[in-house]
């Protein structure tokens, strides 16, 4: 058999899990506003009618809040209602149901506010009083494709001597996505997050910080602050303090309300668009305790530094490795010991101390190998 020269670095790297560590983290943040844009109907004689929505004490910014003066149900606004026959506009009010799409991915947000997720044509229901024109019931029919934040409503209002109008409406999600880098403490986390609005290119990035309850920490915590700085440099701040959970089912997700001060500062003097929800997925878990190390209690002990002989045999190599038991160690390999690029081959979770793993002889008949403890 041809001799092969067979060289072993033996535990020069080993990861210490810190309680200063930065972690990162995937967030989501979507507005539980609707922004929607003027709708139009034809009336049974032929005449245009349009609608718009609006928050504002004057002028329109298109929002269907959740709220607001909802009468039981989840969002509603002011419109402007202007009849092309009467060339008049009524002022009054809508509220409505978001639709329960349900939660295809299991994700815990309903696809409804998710812009990955398709709404196929449902519908809901909803009110509307409109001094000098009705009131009365009215049905909501929304459609969205998937991928994008666009969507259609169409709300269909009896008119009585008009007929009933068929209002067309073009809506969109906000919805921002990114990461959440965060310092994990004993009683706090502090974060910044960085994110993006889905299809349109706008930035919100910040500090946020959160405080653990003191008597279920590893599932509830508070959002203390937030100020989340946008693409024109306004400062979006939190208004009051929000409680954040973790899912029970989903265990590596945390959600939770947002709510600025005023969320849409093209609108200055007037709060809008300030209802938020943010979602965080952290798969990081240092210890595998089934914690996300997010909201887990932070740990300063290092991995032990992992101890490795080397077999040789006629087919393989046998790396023995002595080390943390539940710890995931990757083995990494060179063919030079001055290399400065050392790929990992393989990544293994010891279930034994000692742990044997068999690895291919080098082809060029000299290599070297060293492992990281996680």
């Amino acid at each position: 058999m041809k001799n092969l020269g067979i060289c072993l670095v033996a535990g020069l790297i080993t990861l210490p899990l810190s309680s200063h560590g930065a972690q990162t983290a995937q967030a989501r943040m979507y507005c539980q506003s609707l922004r929607f844009h003027r709708g139009s109907a034809v009336d049974s004689v032929g005449f245009r009618w349009t609608l718009e929505m609006t928050t504002l004490p004057a002028g329109i910014n298109g929002e269907l809040a959740p709220g607001f003066f909802s009468n039981g149900y989840s969002n509603s606004a002011y419109i402007d209602l202007y009849s092309e026959l009467l060339d008049d506009t009524f002022p009054g009010g809508i509220a409505l149901n978001i639709p329960d799409t349900g939660d295809t991915n299991g994700n815990g947000s309903l696809d409804f506010f998710e812009v990955s997720q398709a709404v196929v044509p449902i519908t809901s229901p909803g009110a509307y009083n409109i001094p000098g024109y009705g009131s009365g019931g009215l049905t909501a029919t929304w459609s969205r494709d998937a991928g994008s934040p666009q969507g259609f409503c169409v709300f269909s209002i009896p008119g009585g001597l008009y007929g009933t109008l068929e209002f067309v409406h073009s809506f969109e999600l906000i919805e921002y996505a990114g990461s959440l880098s965060y310092s994990p403490g004993a009683s706090n986390v502090a974060a910044s997050l960085s994110l993006t609005e889905t299809n349109s290119g706008n930035t919100l990035e910040g500090s946020v910080a959160f405080l653990k309850s003191p008597t279920n920490r590893f599932n509830q915590l508070t959002l203390q602050s937030a100020s989340l700085t946008n693409a024109s440099m306004q400062t979006l701040s939190l208004y009051v303090p929000t409680k954040f959970l973790r899912r029970t089912v989903n265990s590596t997700n945390y959600f939770g309300p947002v709510e600025f001060n005023d969320g849409d500062l093209s609108t200055p003097g007037v709060e809008d668009y300030y209802s938020w929800v943010l979602s965080i997925d952290d798969l990081n878990d240092a210890d595998h305790d089934g914690i996300p190390d997010f909201s887990d209690d932070p740990t300063s002990a290092a991995a032990r530094r992992p101890l490795l002989s080397l077999t040789q045999g006629l087919t393989n190599v046998l790396l023995t490795i002595r080390g943390d038991v539940g710890r995931l160690h990757e083995i990494q390999e060179a063919g030079s010991i001055t290399s400065s690029i050392w790929p990992t081959v393989l990544s293994v979770t010891l279930t034994n101390d000692p742990q044997d793993v068999s690895l291919p002889l080098p082809a060029n008949g000299i290599n070297f190998w060293r492992v990281r403890a996680q």
